[in-house]
């Protein structure tokens, strides 16, 4: 399998396995976007589904910006053949995420505060969406929330970084938001019912689990199809020259 591929798997996956931090973290905001709506919307499911999509539509675009941003840095270091310290980096990264999500690492939320100085920039701009009455106003409400710190989302964008394109690491950065859509549509919906679920112990440990083990996963998985890939362009190298230089 193609490495940005196993790459775009590996997000989505990570958005997956952390449906308990989603609701955990997401899930209250969500809920608060949600108390924002007039009552006959909050009252009706049917009427209150397309606020809560318009809310994640907007958040996953954010994903994708900052996958953009993420790609663009990340390029230089890969055309200097360092794609495989990317790579060590965020399975280092995802390794601790799932860690902290079971409970084993609490030190992870540090990690947290790399984006507060632009929430800051951002939370005013939320503030003034407040309250939604359109459908356009959760969607731009969204996209500023997309910024909120989290820890889940900065382990995404490390994988976002191995990329080394600016829209891979987009695409990256989408496939984890649409891993992460059940759970934060979810909570939207039925806020009250899955938060319980957010706070079982062992729910918890088992997604930390599943993390952990696909980050020792894709240690070897992308850098193994890479190395492929890489063989196979070298190997037919020497011949395209010789057929060169056999033309006339």
């Amino acid at each position: 399998m193609d490495a940005i591929v196993s790459s775009y798997i590996t997000a989505f996956l990570l958005g997956l396995f952390s449906t308990v931090h989603c609701i955990a973290m997401c899930g209250s905001v969500i809920g608060a976007l949600t108390l924002s709506l007039p009552a006959e919307v909050r009252e009706s499911q049917r009427r209150m589904l397309p606020f809560v999509f318009n809310y994640n539509i907007g958040r996953i675009l954010s994903y994708g910006v900052a996958g953009l941003i993420v790609g663009l840095l990340s390029a230089p270091l890969t055309q200097l053949n360092a794609h495989w310290v990317l790579r060590i980096l965020s399975v280092l990264v995802m390794i601790s995420m799932g860690l902290y999500l079971a409970g084993w690492f609490p030190k992870f939320a540090r990690a947290e505060k790399l984006g507060a100085p632009v929430w800051r920039l951002l939370q005013p701009i939320g503030q003034k969406l407040l309250p939604v009455r359109s459908y356009s106003q959760a969607f731009f409400l969204g996209t500023v929330w997309g910024w909120l710190p989290c820890g889940l989302v900065y382990t995404a964008l490390a994988v976002a970084a191995t990329a080394g394109d600016p829209l891979k690491g987009g695409l990256v950065m989408l496939s984890f938001g649409a891993g992460t859509l059940p759970a934060v549509m979810g909570a939207g919906l039925f806020t009250g019912m899955l938060a319980s679920l957010a706070r079982s112990r062992q729910l918890r440990q088992v997604a930390g689990i599943l993390i952990i083990m696909m980050a020792v996963a894709t240690l070897f998985w992308p850098l193994e199809a890479a190395h492929q890939h890489h063989s196979g362009t070298t190997s037919h190298a020497p011949a395209a020259e010789l057929a060169k230089d056999e033309q006339p």
